[in-house]
């Protein structure tokens, strides 16, 4: 994975726990570097299997899912796409079949997919086209770090904490 997202920028990235998850590896991307990753992988000889969304504190994550015919194990690349604009670049020029995975994931979630050649509604009834049935409550959404799994650290960009416990409360330690 590491020789792969090379040269790309990201936040995050670790190894999965294949007998717990099925993942081999995982990274968090910033949006401008998913579609360069995802050629890469599919230079590589991954197949995309699915792209999903978790609506989480910090955004919504995008989650795309990645196998190989001959390498075990599966590849998660995340982007986390904002509340208040949530929006991604598509991938449907390089993994065709993106194109109804980003619209069933618009449809659910609301998550835009900046460049998808065909962004209609999928599931949804057209005329509930603005009516996004997974988005949570704000109140309700929980921290990325709780929902997802964390995996073992290959590298974490210093300014990047969405995947680090909290610091505990100045005065926490005197308390105890």
């Amino acid at each position: 994975m590491e020789e792969l997202l090379k040269g790309l920028a990201v936040d995050y990235m670790a190894k999965g726990e294949f007998r717990k998850t099925g993942l081999s590896w995982q990274a968090i991307l910033p949006a401008g570097s998913l579609v360069r990753a995802a050629e890469r992988l599919l230079a590589a000889g991954y197949f995309l299997e699915d792209i999903g969304a978790v609506d989480c504190a910090e955004g919504f994550v995008v989650n795309y899912n990645f196998a190989h015919w001959d390498t075990p194990g599966r590849a998660r690349l995340r982007v986390i796409a904002p509340h208040d604009a949530p929006s991604v670049p598509s991938i449907a020029g390089v993994y065709h079949g993106a194109e109804w995975h980003e619209r069933e994931v618009r449809d659910f979630h609301g998550v835009l997919f900046e460049g998808n050649p065909n962004f209609i509604p999928l599931l949804i009834d057209p005329d509930m086209a603005d009516c996004f049935p997974l988005r949570k409550d704000p109140k309700s959404r929980s921290k990325m770090r709780d929902v997802l799994e964390a995996g073992q650290v290959v590298f974490c960009a210093p300014a990047f904490s969405l995947m680090t416990p909290d610091a505990p409360a100045e005065g926490a330690a005197d308390k105890a």
